[in-house]
């Protein structure tokens, strides 16, 4: 049975994690579903938006004894990082389109990371993020440990990570850990607007991504060489004639994502 929703809208795909009654804890046959659904959507939309149903986004991996495989004699608590949630993760970051994701409640875990994945991260004012790996012995995981020290800087992220306590949305926002910090009830609304708005932009908004995205491992040559690739291969796009012709008739650009 599928644990996750999708519909299709305005150029917009809603993934939407769907198992409430664990707040859409992402076990191995959720993790591999999203990765296979975000893969097929992204042919579809032009825009992604990703969020969970009910009280919370995500709170991090099913940690039910029924998941922790011990039948080699040594506990590899790991294992399940390279097999499902690494090649997820990996899904995300190499999308074609932008990606939105819309968190209420819990952000926590591999829950945490997927939400800190999104190009525009939307959080509910009573959404929280939470790395709370040591206070079951483990260490972050998910590309926390990458993430957090590019998002938020050394010192905050080794707040979050050493002492485990819940940040509550206003206070990520502050840090710059997400982009805004909307009432509850206007979560989806503004994701959903967000993603629109996206959807209507150019072909050059995945170059852009894919810059961004590499850009964070690239050295200072190596980036402007890809930027100068990308320029080449966005101004061969119609868009960019539509931009032009509609910059010199001062008129909107209508924008195919071609």
């Amino acid at each position: 049975m599928s644990k996750l929703l999708t519909a299709l809208a305005d150029g917009v795909a809603t993934v939407t994690l769907n198992h409430p009654e664990t707040m859409n804890a992402l076990g191995p046959d959720m993790a591999e579903e999203l990765r296979e659904t975000l893969g097929r959507v992204a042919g579809e939309a032009r825009a992604i938006v990703l969020t969970g149903a009910g009280r919370g986004f995500s709170s991090g991996a099913n940690l039910s004894p029924s998941r922790i495989d011990t039948s080699a004699g040594e506990l590899d608590v790991g294992a399940a990082l390279d097999l499902v949630y690494h090649p997820l993760l990996q899904t995300v970051r190499d999308l074609p389109v932008p990606l939105v994701t819309a968190v209420n409640g819990a952000a926590a875990g591999i829950g945490c990371s997927l939400a800190l994945m999104g190009d525009i991260i939307l959080a509910a004012d009573s959404a929280y993020f939470l790395q709370a790996f040591r206070r079951i012995g483990l260490v972050p995981d998910g590309g926390s440990t990458w993430l957090l020290p590019r998002m938020i800087g050394r010192a905050r992220a080794m707040e979050m990570m050493l002492l485990g306590e819940k940040l509550l949305a206003p206070k990520a926002l502050e840090w710059g850990l997400i982009n805004r910090c909307v009432a509850d009830a206007d979560l989806l609304p503004a994701a959903a607007a967000m993603a629109k708005e996206l959807a209507q932009g150019p072909k050059s908004l995945a170059l852009i991504r894919k810059l961004a995205w590499d850009g964070l491992e690239a050295e200072w040559r190596a980036q402007l060489d890809a930027e100068r690739q990308a320029q080449r291969e966005a101004g061969r796009t119609a868009d960019f004639i539509e931009g032009v012709s509609a910059f010199l008739q001062k008129r909107p650009a209508r924008f195919t994502g071609a």
